[in-house]
């Protein structure tokens, strides 16, 4: 048994995270020091002071020397349970080196205590292990995850334990959420209805335009995010499918279906789940050894973590979980455990248009361009992937094989299945917040403006519709002004005045 004596023991940096003034480590810092524990940092850690003020900054909870737990293991796993958010990859990798018969003596030391049972359930939850401990016959239920501190799944009842799991996924794909500010406050705007108001003021006809556009719009742009620029053919036929999202369940052979859709030319591209390691980065250009930013699940832990994620899928599906924060866990999950060699960007994204219209946050007949959105914020989007790359990658130990991949020496499965997504929900959101309050109201004004000039050039001058179509484009793209090359060639017909006439007019109703 391991004495975790932080009382007299102040620090300053904590695993290159500065601390705001000397203080002791206790809860999941305190468990991560002394069991040397290989996982990405948390956040916040907690820590003791000397001085008697608590109080909070980005990475630490500062307490005062009342809420000194203790120098036991079963003392700092309590603190981390009542103060801390639920970090399960901090629990399992602990769980897995701490003999089973210490943690039934934690357990038996008061099996009806609150902090007692949630650390039995989930020893025996993450550990797939039963220990040796009758089943409670007496105690009031009690909640396993602290809703003051995170978003709570569905409730599954452990009789056992007398808990109520409520876990926002299954053991197998369970990622955390963070409650903070920004998704609170965007949790409080009803965004499902102020899509469906903008909707109901909308012609079918120029609703059904805008969702073409938008549609074609996102598959570009999931393509520009990954460096390509396809024919219109291929990107035509993306959105073709991405216009399908939310038509059937998630599973195993959907995923496939949806990489031969990616995947134009399978010729250099081994199709299917994984069958060997596989990094997103570059190589050396001397050796070709691999320079990874981020490293993909073990192709052998593959089976397990995506029945996990297709399960946790499933359970959120049905629940009231909120469908923003169930599309950051699924579509940030499936790119993080990375299972096909090429196309896991573009299914990602694809993954965010069908998780929120199977929960409903949006109807089918429309386009939610939330690659378009991301291509805009690209160094935000490339950040809030690299908040969980770089922390995992520093848990991997590997080295370059023979073929300049990687070969991951460790057992990383854990990383892939409990990370924290509150970043990707955020930015997510974000996304979210940008595509409702700008995109789609631009589009659909814009379709609008265009019926009104396009009638305008329609009754003045009886121009042909591909004519029209060109005109505005030009007049978009030029603020208003045409060209003194579209005057001189496509528009050579028209007068100086007449050029005048359209353009007041296209002021006009721009501004209108």
């Amino acid at each position: 048994m391991n004495d975790i004596n932080q009382n007299s023991q102040l620090v300053t940096l904590f695993h290159g995270r500065k601390l705001p003034e000397p203080a002791a480590l206790v809860g999941y810092a305190a468990l991560i020091n002394t069991y040397d524990l290989i996982v990405p940092i948390p956040y916040p850690l907690s820590a003791i002071s000397s001085k008697h003020r608590k109080y909070a900054t980005d990475q630490w909870q500062i307490f005062t020397t009342r809420h000194f737990p203790g120098n036991e293991l079963s003392d700092h796993l309590t603190f981390a349970l009542k103060y801390e958010p639920l970090q399960l990859v901090v629990l399992k990798k602990l769980f897995e080196i701490i003999d089973k018969d210490e943690i039934s003596d934690i357990i038996k030391s008061e099996p009806t205590g609150l902090y007692k049972r949630k650390i039995w359930f989930l020893y025996e939850w993450l550990m797939k292990i039963e220990l040796k401990i009758p089943d409670l016959e007496t105690a009031n239920f009690i909640d396993l995850v602290n809703a003051d501190l995170q978003y709570t799944g569905p409730i599954r009842i452990s009789r056992r334990h007398r808990v109520r799991n409520n876990l926002p996924g299954t053991v197998d794909f369970c990622p955390m959420i963070q409650k903070t500010k920004k998704l609170e406050a965007y949790l409080k705007n009803d965004f499902s209805k102020q899509i469906e108001k903008v909707i109901g003021k909308t012609h079918k006809d120029i609703l059904a335009r805008a969702a073409a556009f938008l549609l074609l719009k996102d598959s570009k742009a999931s393509y520009a995010i990954e460096g390509e620029r396809p024919p219109q053919n291929r990107a035509q036929r993306w959105g073709k499918a991405i216009g399908q999202a939310g038509q059937k369940p998630l599973s195993g052979d959907e995923l496939l279906r949806l990489q031969q859709i990616v995947i134009d030319n399978p010729r250099f591209v081994k199709m299917g789940f994984r069958q060997q390691e596989g990094f997103v980065g570059e190589h050396d250009r001397s050796s070709g050894v691999p320079i990874p930013d981020h490293i993909s699940a073990r192709y052998e832990d593959l089976p397990t973590l995506m029945n996990g994620l297709i399960d946790t899928s499933e359970l959120l599906q049905h629940s009231d979980y909120d469908p923003i924060l169930t599309a950051a866990t699924i579509a940030f999950g499936f790119l993080f455990i990375h299972p096909f060699v090429d196309g896991n960007g573009r299914i990602h994204r694809y993954l965010i248009h069908d998780v929120l219209i199977r929960k409903e946050f949006v109807s089918e007949n429309i386009i939610f361009p939330v690659s378009a959105v991301m291509l805009e914020r690209l160094s935000e989007y490339r950040k809030v992937l690299e908040e969980y790359s770089h922390p995992v990658l520093e848990c991997i130990d590997w080295k370059s094989s023979s073929n300049n991949n990687v070969e991951v020496l460790n057992d990383t499965i854990d990383l892939y299945k409990y990370f924290d997504a509150t970043k990707q929900a955020e930015f997510l959101y974000d996304c979210v917040h940008h595509t409702i309050v700008e995109t789609i109201p631009e589009e659909v004004e814009y379709l609008k403006k265009y019926d009104l000039m396009k009638n305008y050039l329609d009754d003045v001058f009886q121009m042909p519709s591909s004519m029209v179509d060109l005109l505005i484009r030009f007049l978009t793209q030029g603020n208003g002004e045409l060209s003194k090359r579209a005057r001189e060639k496509e528009f050579a017909a028209l007068t100086n005045n007449e050029i005048k006439e359209i353009q007041d007019e296209f002021y006009i109703l721009s501004h209108s």
